[in-house]
């Protein structure tokens, strides 16, 4: 009887993998989303080190 329920368990679980694997193979719409975000936010970044990096030169020129 024990060893039913091991195997029962196993077999669970290999199915939850198999089916958690195949559905990573969809990119669903709050994917794309999330994707969008990410790339906003990096260019935002990048903009306020551009900005950051302007007002810094300004002030090395006022110091001059």
């Amino acid at each position: 009887m024990m060893k039913i329920g091991k195997t029962l368990i196993a077999v669970l679980a290999l199915g939850s993998l198999i089916a958690g694997f195949s559905g990573c193979k969809k990119e669903g719409p709050a994917e794309r989303a999330g994707k969008a975000l990410d790339n906003s936010a990096e260019k935002a970044g990048q903009q306020v080190e551009k900005a950051g990096d302007k007002i810094k030169g300004a002030i090395d020129d006022m110091k001059k």
